[in-house]
């Protein structure tokens, strides 16, 4: 029987990418558009992705290994916010505004990512405006979901006070 449907194949980044929520539910189509867009580059373990205080340009995904999120305290301690592995994505206020990074990102061990920055991002809202309001309502139930967890931690820390 003849089939309409056309087998689909991934190039090894685009199968990275599609493992984020972020792009899980793209069809192949408008995954390409998206890998068309990203750029991706290594870094090496204890190499700096981005300092706390520079200007958010893009948002990350990390395709393979782990990038720590971490603060410097004013005691000089150092605050780990989140470990973030293959298949999750950081910076992603950056695609919203060009607000200075609350954090720093940096590589655990060897590590792969795929940066989609803002100007990209804003092209997209132009040119492909249905995928990019698709991207944008992930973004925005990542940030929900965040907020939510961030409030739930607070009223845990202080219901133990």
């Amino acid at each position: 029987m003849f089939s309409l449907l056309r087998e689909t194949s991934f190039t090894p980044r685009q199968t990275a990418l599609r493992q984020t929520s972020l792009f899980a539910d793209l069809s192949p189509r408008d995954l390409r558009v998206i890998d068309s867009l990203v750029h991706e580059r290594g870094y090496l373990a204890g190499e700096v992705v981005f300092d706390e205080g520079e200007r958010g340009e893009a948002l990350y995904m990390v395709l393979s290994g782990r990038v720590r999120v971490q603060r410097v305290q004013g005691s000089g301690e150092t605050l780990v916010l989140a470990e973030i592995g293959a298949g999750d994505f950081f910076g992603d206020l950056a695609l919203l505004d060009d607000a200075p990074r609350a954090a720093q990102a940096r590589a655990c061990e060897p590590t792969q990512l795929a940066a989609l920055f803002r100007a990209d991002f804003l092209s997209l809202l132009e040119t492909h405006g249905a995928l990019a309001s698709r991207v944008s309502l992930q973004l925005a139930r990542h940030l929900g979901q965040r907020l939510r967890q961030a409030i739930h931690a607070q009223a845990q820390a202080q219901a133990s006070v």
